[in-house]
């Protein structure tokens, strides 16, 4: 294990970390930075690329899902990969692939390039992610350097949401759609060149063999569930969509007989016996529907009945990416005087508040009235939960698999996300009786209670599902890095 050395000696007597530590963290965040972005930056940029490359209305959503499916269905064998082969190595992997991806797809003139290159950025995405979080572990150690870690990876991972909004809809209004793909090149770049100076070479777990039958079945499990999640959410809940729904869940059945009956698991039985890593993931995964229903419904009331273009729907939810960092700055403080499971049930517990007061809304809704309390006690709340149930999801992960732990909790927040728009996306068209402003908002506000509800019961079983943390020792990589 390698950990970075922090520094207290500074004018203020603040806590920082040493120079080379914040470059290691710039590195690790900027990564979740570009994969964050890149799950919402093409959405501004759909009419051009369709305009520019003959996609039809139906082939278009493939530009979005190619990355999804890629992304989601990867991740377990990502996390796996790198645990065995190294997670530097496999950090820096994925960041090739996603940067090579990244310049082959804004140079797309054929509608298969695009969409292959985005399947290919998902699959870079799901290498970089769980390795990412694993060298967080590996080299901060347990205490102050690792909550503030955590806590600037909270505001790194929210930011990129509204972040993507911006960037996609400035780049598409001052050049060209291309770039909202071609700008991720030379922040690959840097975090390329910095990650191969600064990353500790932390060597994979030799002799440990990868469970084929399990990462066959996993990933074609998770594979198959975004993608009927994703089709029930836009053409819902038909024969076709509910068959492919069930081959996905018959996979995920197979796949936890074998974790369970097999020497060679994919995914470690201290992982997956541990209550408090499942009751992490399992908030994850409710907090997974709980963010993309805010992002989602909050963004169609403000550009469908509101008519507000990409770039204020981004900017609506700055405030909330502001209060994620100050929370989780705080946060980062109470860890360690706070139980975790107290302390992620009150964050999830404001999240529940912002969404019902989100829930609110009606056509003629002011932003600052309505829109901007609920995005701020939501956000303050997310940023709140972040550090403890991270840290509680990765507790029981040693050297060995900080990767596949790093890969679950990711799975569990996607999956979330893409079974809360399935299920709620339903929810609000059930209760919309028309086409009509005043209807939609009507169906939107149902589906926002909803996530309200799911919610709370969250937060009300978290303070006895997670239990405090005992780290596991770690030795010191101090050489070097002061």
């Amino acid at each position: 294990m390698n950990t970075l050395r922090t520094s207290r000696t500074s004018p203020s007597g603040q806590y920082r970390l040493s120079p080379r530590a914040a470059v290691v963290l710039g590195v690790l965040s900027g990564s979740q930075l570009l994969i964050v972005v890149d799950a919402t930056i093409v959405n501004v940029a759909l009419g051009p690329i369709r305009a520019g490359l003959g996609f039809s209305a139906a082939q278009l959503q493939w530009v979005i899902t190619a990355y999804t499916l890629a992304f989601g269905g990867l991740l377990l064998v990502g996390g796996k990969v790198a645990d065995r082969f190294g997670h530097r190595r496999m950090f820096l992997l994925g960041a090739v692939a996603f940067g090579v991806a990244s310049l082959a797809g804004g140079a797309a003139g054929h509608q298969l390039v695009l969409v292959g290159a985005r399947a290919v950025q998902g699959a870079g995405a799901a290498l970089m992610a769980p390795a990412a979080m694993a060298l967080v572990m590996d080299v901060f150690a347990p205490g102050k350097g690792r909550t503030l870690a955590f806590g600037i990876w909270a505001g790194v991972t929210a930011g990129g949401t509204a972040l993507g909004s911006v960037v996609g809809g400035v780049l598409t209004e001052v050049s060209s759609w291309r770039w909202v793909l071609w700008i991720n090149v030379p922040i690959v770049a840097v975090v390329i060149v910095l990650g191969l100076l600064v990353l500790p070479p932390a060597r994979g777990v030799r002799g440990s063999a990868i469970d084929l039958a399990g990462a066959a079945t996993a990933t074609g499990g998770l594979t198959l569930l975004v993608f009927g999640l994703i089709r029930a959410s836009e053409h819902g809940w038909n024969a076709a969509t509910v068959l492919v729904l069930l081959v996905a869940v018959a996979l995920l059945v197979v796949f936890v007989v074998l974790q369970v009956t097999r020497r060679a698991k994919l995914v470690p039985a201290g992982v997956l016996g541990s209550r408090t890593v499942v009751a992490a993931d399992i908030a994850g995964l409710i907090l997974g529907v709980a963010i993309y229903a805010l992002f989602f419904f909050v963004s169609l009331f403000l550009s469908t009945v509101q008519g507000r273009d990409p770039v204020y729907v981004g900017l609506a939810f700055v405030p909330m990416t502001a209060a994620i960092a100050v929370a989780a700055r705080i946060s980062g403080a109470l860890a360690e005087r706070v139980r975790p499971g107290r302390l992620s049930a009150a964050g999830v517990a404001l999240v529940a508040i912002g969404l019902a007061l989100l829930a609110r809304i009606e056509p003629a809704s002011g932003y600052a009235t309505i829109l901007l309390p609920g995005l701020v006690v939501a956000g303050f709340g997310l940023g709140l939960t972040f550090v403890p149930l991270t840290a509680a999801a990765m507790s029981s992960a040693g050297p060995a698999d900080s990767g596949i732990a790093s890969a679950l909790f990711n799975a569990a927040q996607q999956i979330g996300g893409a079974l809360g728009l399935a299920v709620l996306t339903t929810i609000s068209t059930s209760v919309a009786t028309s086409d009509s402003p005043e209807a939609a908002t009507h169906g939107w506000s149902a589906a926002l209670l909803a996530a309200t509800a799911l919610t709370i019961a969250a937060a009300a079983m978290l303070p006895a599902l997670i239990m405090p943390s005992r780290p596991a020792d770690h030795a010191l990589y101090r050489k070097g890095l002061e």
